[in-house]
This record gives structure tokens, C-alpha cells and sequence, in this order.
């Protein structure tokens, strides 16, 4: 299935059902009067968040929703029944954006949360409505009222505890494979991730998912190679791991090369949690893995871990590091949304 996460859709809620102008006509019924009944609402859009969906593909293929129109009203007082409505089922982690692309709608990110985008108009009153003592025999009926329509974009920025990135060949999806069932493509060419991975990664018992998303390089908040648009993916993780191939040119200029654009792409992505690590120590020699970890030390001003996904080593510290971090990242989410107490004298 391909891996979707822009889409633009064109929506309309169900006009309402209009009023009926009926009188009662019974055999021995001297006055029977006015009964038309009222119309009945017209449906509305709805946007549900739903699980197993990862991509917004359905709307690749259908991009116009429409609710259904409110049922008229009719004789004996007999009002119309309300439209359905149309339901957009997305994956969790979904914004919804105005026709701007920049007002905010809704950000649906958990299971069986859901949003109006167009309510249905209201049904229109029959004649019984307005019977009055002065006026028992009107012929006043009022219609359905329209129905909103609004073009909306879909965006989709999924929902992983910790992400990947580096430069195009560091070795994200070689890690993701190993820590996970997740079987991305890999090769010993740049870009050979074009869309993002999850994969559901187990450690001391404990279970997380991780995101990789395709490299970055020098000016991709330009537009060079695949861009920064898939940095979305991981703003909502609660820690970064950053990984830097041991046989790149230099380990230092590549972590500062991916660091500036995490700046320039903003989102409060480079204020994130980070874990630097050098990867692929297994494909260079001793001196090189020496003078490359000096490279990206003074770089990052830490020391960076050591790992190699292929050989399987030290991936147990690398994710025991994630872990240990997405706790704290947890605690504190929990601690700032705990009420603040009670003053007391």
C-alpha cells in the first residue's frame, strides 16, 4: 500500500429537508386544520480517528464527501427524518487544515476521537408550526436551510515514542530492521527510503515504537533531495536518535549538517531529546573509528554511543538510552497535565 500523507478533500453537509404544507381531510372532521410537518436536519461531515489505518490513500482516489440531505416534512404531522452523515475515517495523528493550509482545524490523536467540519442546516417548519388563534389556516411553509462546504487538507504526522534520523546511508533502516519486524528497504545507495517506517520495538519487557524517515541533506528545508516535508513525522516523538555513519567523509560535518536543518525546519524539533550514536563502526578500520568518534564528540559535545545494527552491536544500550528516555519524557508530560493542588491556609 502506498504511503500517503497530504491530501486535499472537498466536503458539503446535507441541506436541510423542507416543511410541508398539508391540511387534515377526514370524512366527519369538521375543523382538521393545518399538519404539515417539519423537515428533518441534514447530515453532517464527521472526521473519525480510527486504528489500523497509517496512510491517508483513501482520499488519493475519492476526494469529494458529501452528507446526505434531511427528509422532507409530510402530512399528519409527520416530520422528516435526519440525513446520514459522512464519516472520514483517518489514522491517528491527522491535522486538519482550512483551504490555507495554515489555520488549524482539529488534531485527532487518539482512537475514537472526532470532529464536525460542516453541521447539516436545520429542517424548515411546516404550516402546523405557524397555526396561530388568528391564523389557523396558514400556508406558511419554510424551506431547508444549505448545507456548509468547505475544502480542507489532510495531514498526517504519525504518532511514534522515538525517531530516526541522519544523513541518507547512516544506517537508520538497517537499525529499524534489526530492533523491530519492520522490513524496510535496504541498500547501499542514498534515498533508499522514500517514506516513513514504524516499527514496534521490544526492550527489558517493554514495548515502543520507532520512525524512521528518509535522510536529510545539506539544504533539504530548500527542497534539496527529498526535502524536509517528511520531518513532520517525527515532531511528535519524545526523543531523537541521531544516528552518523563511521564511513562518512566526516562525522563531525555530518552531525552539524543534519543539526541545521532540524533548526532551519522548526517545529521545536531541535529543543528535542537527543541520542547521538556512531553507526556502522563494523565498516571501518580501528584508526578511522578513533578519529571519527573525535569528529563527532567535539561536534556534539557528548559522547556519542557506538553501534553497528548489522553486527549487533550495542543496539541493547542504544535502546535501553531510548527507553530511559521516553520515561522521563512521560513523566513529565504527566506531572505538568496533574492539577496543580488546593491552596490551603
Amino acid at each position: 500500500m502506498k504511503f500517503l500523507d497530504v491530501a486535499k478533500v472537498h466536503i458539503r453537509s446535507g441541506d436541510g429537508g423542507a416543511g410541508c404544507l398539508s391540511f387534515r381531510r377526514e370524512k366527519f372532521i369538521e375543523f382538521g386544520g393545518p399538519d404539515g410537518g417539519d423537515g428533518g436536519r441534514g447530515g453532517d461531515v464527521v472526521a473519525r480517528c480510527v486504528n489500523g489505518l497509517n496512510t491517508l490513500i483513501d482520499y488519493r482516489f475519492q476526494q469529494h464527501f458529501k452528507a446526505r440531505t434531511g427528509g422532507h416534512g409530510m402530512g399528519k404531522n409527520r416530520a422528516g427524518g435526519r440525513g446520514a452523515d459522512a464519516v472520514l475515517n483517518v489514522p491517528l495523528g491527522t491535522q486538519i487544515f482550512e483551504e490555507d493550509g495554515e489555520t488549524l482545524v482539529a488534531d485527532l490523536t487518539e482512537e475514537g476521537q472526532s470532529v464536525v467540519l460542516a453541521r447539516g442546516g436545520n429542517g424548515g417548519f411546516g404550516n402546523a408550526h405557524f397555526k396561530t388563534a388568528t391564523n389557523q389556516a396558514p400556508r406558511r411553509v419554510n424551506p431547508g436551510q444549505d448545507g456548509e462546504e468547505r475544502t480542507l487538507w489532510l495531514r498526517l504526522k504519525l504518532i511514534a515514542d522515538a525517531g530516526l534520523v541522519g544523513l541518507p546511508n547512516a544506517g537508520k533502516s538497517t537499525f529499524l530492521s534489526t530492533v523491530s519486524a519492520a522490513r524496510p528497504k535496504i541498500a547501499d545507495y542514498p534515498f533508499t527510503t522514500l517514506h516513513p517506517q514504524l516499527g514496534v520495538v521490544s526492550c527489558s519487557g517493554r514495548e515502543f515504537v520507532l520512525a524512521d524517515i528518509p535522510g536529510l541533506i545539506e539544504g533539504a528545508h530548500e527542497g534539496v533531495g527529498l526535502g524536509d516535508r517528511f520531518l513532520g513525522h517525527v515532531e511528535r516523538c519524545r526523543v531523537l536518535l541521531h544516528l552518523v555513519g563511521a564511513d562518512c567523509e566526516h562525522a563531525g560535518k555530518a552531525y552539524k549538517t543534519v543539526r541545521r536543518e532540524l533548526e532551519a525546519y522548526g517545529g521545536d524539533l531541535a529543543e528535542k531529546p537527543e541520542i547521538v550514536a556512531l553507526s556502522k563502526i563494523d565498516a571501518v578500520d580501528a584508526e578511522t573509528l578513533k578519529q571519527q568518534m573525535m569528529r563527532l564528540k567535539r561536534a556534539a559535545r557528548r559522547t556519542p554511543l557506538r553501534l553497528s545494527a548489522a553486527a549487533h552491536m550495542n543496539v541493547d544500550e542504544a535502546l535501553r538510552a531510548l527507553l530511559t528516555t521516553i520515561d522521563a519524557a512521560r513523566a513529565q508530560d504527566a506531572a505538568d497535565a496533574a492539577p496543580a493542588p488546593a491552596w490551603a491556609p
